[in-house]
């Protein structure tokens, strides 16, 4: 096996097919950072102005009512301490929005509960229907694609996107952040999980009964039709403001009894066996690449650090069997099954009906209009 050519500036390397080098022998992540995305976020440095106008126009738009945005919360770092922040430092009235696809880890759980009721919130929760999100993600199972988490993406955006509408609510905020995500996965790991075309034909192939109540989203809707007329907003306020994970991750930690994550998206159990056992050992594709040279970029981690650390698996050895069993059992599954769709040959976006023409087209327009550079799906 041919050794991967790796970023000397980053650690993404050659299992991201598309990625390219200049001559020094620094990749295109590295490159659109420096050219797109630190020349607008500043590393959150000098836009108090900036955030103060989103912040007015949020409390203004929610002046008389109980709640002034939603904020989605995962229970993750980022969503937490934006949190701390909307409430304590910006003054906003958020209504806690979490939503339930039936795999939140006990560490979850208890931080969400810890944030809630320290900051003396009320927290909102969608369950998502259990048998159609198990069928749902089955159905990804069998399909081949790498991409597996994305019916529990999907539901997440769709679902707290369609409570907005429903209940006339013009903001979102989110924790998507440059700080920690400046490097986006490859489009081959991670196709865009609000491509519904995409999911209803997954399912069409490989699922076994109706979807009736699972929540669903696509481009034009949350993109177009919900901004532009509805006037519903999202923004991500922790870009408009310097933010360092672990300072804020022992901020938490020491305010609130926060528990620290292994890793990043781990405050979910499928995410943690998908991101740390099944997309590295099916496809080769390890996210910690992008999370920790996101980090490098932002001068959080040094690049021998995550070098070093790339060296051990993300999961454990000695326990791995143990979450395989435990996924394979909540799918109802038995582990023969899931060992079947882990040999089944790997497939890509591309092999089932997509939009990624007009994925790119959105890319295109917002970029030349000014409203959108880099960020996260």
């Amino acid at each position: 096996m041919t050794e991967p050519i790796i970023c000397t500036r980053c650690v993404m390397d050659t299992s991201d097919s598309l990625i390219n080098f200049n001559d020094l022998g620094i990749c295109d992540h590295c490159r659109t950072y420096e050219k797109k995305i630190l020349p607008i976020w500043k590393m959150g440095e000098g836009r108090e102005d900036e955030l103060a106008i989103i912040v007015n126009r949020i409390k203004k738009d929610g002046r008389g009512k109980d709640f002034d945005c939603i904020l989605g919360m995962s229970g993750g770092i980022d969503s937490s301490y934006l949190l701390y922040l909307a409430t304590e430092k910006l003054g906003l009235k958020p209504l806690v929005f979490h939503v339930d696809a039936g795999w939140n880890s006990q560490i979850a759980v208890n931080n969400i509960e810890r944030l809630v009721d320290g900051l003396r919130l009320d927290l909102y929760t969608h369950v998502i229907d259990w048998q159609e999100i198990k069928n749902l993600q089955r159905a990804y199972f069998k399909s081949g694609v790498p991409h597996i988490d994305t019916p529990q993406d999907h539901a997440f955006f769709a679902t707290m996107y369609k409570f907005a509408s429903d209940n006339k609510i013009k903001n979102i905020v989110t924790g998507g952040n440059y700080s920690t995500e400046c490097v986006r996965n490859p489009k081959e790991w991670m196709y865009h999980q609000s491509d519904s075309i995409q999911l209803r034909d997954i399912y069409k192939k490989h699922g076994d009964a109706p979807l009736r109540t699972y929540p669903l989203t696509n481009i034009l809707w949350h993109k177009i039709y919900l901004p532009f007329f509805k006037g519903i907003k999202l923004y991500r306020l922790l870009d408009f403001l310097p933010y360092n994970k672990e300072s804020a991750t022992q901020f938490l930690v020491d305010t609130y009894g926060f528990e620290r994550y292994p890793q990043k998206h781990f405050e979910s159990r499928f995410t943690k066996f998908y991101e740390s056992y099944w997309l590295t050992q099916k496809f080769g594709y390890d996210t910690r690449k992008v999370q920790f040279s996101s980090l490098i970029l932002t001068g959080q981690m040094s690049r021998e650090e995550a070098l070093f650390l790339l060296k051990s698996p993300a999961y454990d050895p000695d326990k791995v069997h143990l979450e395989f069993e435990y996924i394979a059992s909540k799918l109802d599954m038995s582990k023969e099954e899931l060992t079947e769709c882990f040999e089944l040959p790997n497939k890509t976006y591309k092999d089932y009906a997509n939009q990624e023409r007009l994925y790119l087209f959105g890319t295109r327009a917002f970029n030349f209009l000014g409203k959108e550079l880099g960020g996260k799906r």
